[in-house]
């Protein structure tokens, strides 16, 4: 009886998506659990990262398949100078490795690569792939592929602020014309345009919290939260995610 309900509950879940219906626009995904995964395989946590950068490929390409206008991952918090040394190492190196093996496919794939963060305060070789990949995709003009590196969102409206401060301390802006297009503007999600705003975030691992993510940005997101470790996290579970994304009714503050 338990196997029959599991099966049941399986089939529901994955006819939940429709491809012909609404696709959410922004999506911004948390990518949690690559440690955790490599420690269930008793394997070293940077062996989980790698990991997770073949699932960025995937859910890339297949969020780019669905006509997702811009795909957000959080790739590295302004707070995870926190962890130890080897591991930083490695998740700097990661983007170089990352890009130098998948730019032909997001240039095949018409992907263009963005980035947001202090990557002023990135490692050479680092800033150097990123500014590589940037330059490789700029004539893209499908899904955005953005990237938020050395990215704290606390931070990012602190300096926002400071920026409109200075604006109106110079004369260039009057208090009663700071509305929400100007603090926007301001963020470093600005060159987004009209897809500045998320439309879904999804954390996977069974954390439930944003860490300090886009807060300005998420502020009428849906938000999902699975337990499916980023490394396990593929094509079907993207589906399933947006399938229950399709099934809400998004009011912004109305009926």
């Amino acid at each position: 009886m338990k196997s029959f309900f599991g099966k049941r509950k399986k089939k529901q879940t994955e006819s939940l998506f429709k491809e012909n219906e609404e696709i959410p626009q922004h999506i911004a995904i948390i990518m949690d659990g690559n440690g955790r995964w490599a420690q269930k395989k008793i394997m070293p946590r940077i062996a989980g990262h790698r990991e997770g950068m073949n699932t960025v490929k995937k859910i890339t390409k297949r969020a780019s398949q669905l006509g997702v206008k811009v795909l957000t991952l959080y790739a590295f918090s302004t707070e995870n100078w926190k962890r130890p040394d080897p591991e930083v190492n490695f998740l700097m190196q990661l983007p170089v490795d990352f890009f130098d093996a998948f730019v032909p496919d997001l240039i095949k794939e018409n992907v263009k690569v963005q980035v947001i963060g202090f990557t002023d305060q990135l490692p050479v070789h680092t800033r150097k792939a990123v500014n590589q990949a940037i330059e490789d995709t700029k004539n893209n003009t499908g899904m955005i592929l953005n990237f938020a590196l050395n990215y704290g969102s606390r931070s990012e409206m602190l300096e926002a602020t400071k920026r409109i401060a200075a604006q109106v301390q110079n004369g260039q802006l009057e208090i009663e014309e700071i509305d929400d297009s100007t603090f926007e503007s301001q963020l470093m999600t600005a060159e987004l345009g009209d897809y500045q705003n998320v439309d879904y975030m999804i954390r996977t691992s069974g954390e439930e919290r944003i860490s300090n993510f886009l807060l300005w940005q998420n502020a009428y997101s849906e938000f999902y939260f699975t337990k499916t470790l980023w490394p396990d996290f593929d094509e079907t579970a993207l589906e399933e995610a947006i399938g229950i994304y399709q099934k809400r009714h998004r009011r912004f503050g109305g009926l």
